[in-house]
């Protein structure tokens, strides 16, 4: 049976009215709550690539990892290595022709400091609102030349490497397949921070892990999302086109009627449980046209329900529940068709 399409538009006046139906919706929520606000959460974000760039010599790249130790200790890995390694390192890449060329077209599509740094703020805000316990990270830009992650964070510091995310018109692009590459634009720099921080508070069973447990393992880091960047479209949080969102959504019964009918949920087969829920350009089980990590976004959908109708339970709570099975049955997940 072939997957569905979308129905067409009824009418352009109809369009019209849900795009400014929908335009209301997002300013209401964007318009952050007085409880939010009040919330104390400073940031500076730090821009490190422009004074790593201005290293010339060995006794720069010392002064430049003496001028940040945190990020030296943690991100450099700087106890691991003799200096003098690391200061040639550092020297090597910050004198590339073609590195710092790259790193002015980094810059210049990551936009000012001071709408990022706000980006930020509101986040680490609603953080700090759903989790008290959470302290700011020192945070700060790099540039990289494409090694090692898009970003990095721990408990002190937090490094948005700016390099990987220019876009298509970028000098290089990260080692990906094209389906991924969509994704490294600015405008997923905020989604990936998020995250990247909810896996802090996600709890999950570490033992015989299933197909179940998966979906809402990821399911709850989109929520967590969800929550705290919720002037952020859900295409950017999940990462699909508006094509395939549209689909996913009008297609929904379906897609669950395909788990349910392979009796997939409870599944610990990890190559079987990866074909849904792992990075994929599709899903041909089910449908040729059915995006990759449509298990992911299943998950995010009977999170979404478990918490409307338990609206008792915080955020917190959901993040430190690791009972997948629980919340599938307090969700009573049962799309229409």
């Amino acid at each position: 049976m072939p997957f569905p399409r979308l129905r067409p538009w009824l009418s352009l006046p109809l369009l019209a009215a849900t795009l400014l139906l929908n335009a209301c919706t997002n300013d209401q929520k964007c318009e952050m709550p007085a409880e939010i606000a009040a919330v104390k959460a400073p940031v500076q974000l730090d821009r490190l690539e422009k004074s790593f760039f201005q290293i010339k010599t060995p006794a720069d790249a010392q002064r430049f990892m003496d001028a940040e130790p945190v990020f030296a200790r943690y991100y450099l890995q700087r106890p691991r290595y003799p200096a003098p390694e690391l200061q040639n390192m550092l020297v090597s890449l910050a004198t590339n022709p073609k590195l710092r060329q790259f790193g002015q077209q980094a810059d210049s599509t990551f936009g000012s400091t001071e709408q990022r740094q706000g980006e930020l703020q509101r986040f680490f805000q609603h953080v700090r609102y759903y989790f008290p316990d959470f302290r700011v990270p020192q945070t700060k830009t790099y540039v990289s030349g494409l090694m090692g992650q898009d970003l990095f964070a721990n408990d002190s510091l937090l490094v948005i490497n700016i390099d990987y995310f220019v876009g298509p018109r970028a000098m290089y692009q990260p080692d990906a397949p094209n389906y991924l590459l969509r994704r490294y634009r600015p405008e997923y720099i905020m989604p990936r921070v998020a995250e990247v921080v909810s896996s802090k508070y996600n709890r999950k069973q570490l033992i015989n892990t299933t197909m179940l447990g998966e979906m809402i393992q990821n399911g709850k880091a989109l929520y967590f999302a969800e929550k705290t960047l919720p002037c952020t479209a859900d295409t950017l949080l999940m990462g699909f086109s508006a094509k395939d969102m549209e689909n996913v959504h009008y297609n929904e019964a379906k897609i669950w009627g395909h788990f349910l009918q392979k009796n997939l949920l409870y599944s610990t087969q990890p190559f079987q449980i990866q074909k849904y829920v792992g990075e994929r350009p599709n899903v041909p089980e089910i449908d040729k046209t059915c995006p990759g990590r449509v298990g992911s976004w299943v998950g995010w959908q009977i999170v979404r329900k478990y918490m409307a109708d338990n609206p008792q339970v915080t955020l917190a709570q959901l993040m430190a529940n690791k009972d997948a099975q629980r919340i599938l049955n307090d969700s009573h997940y049962r799309p229409k068709k």
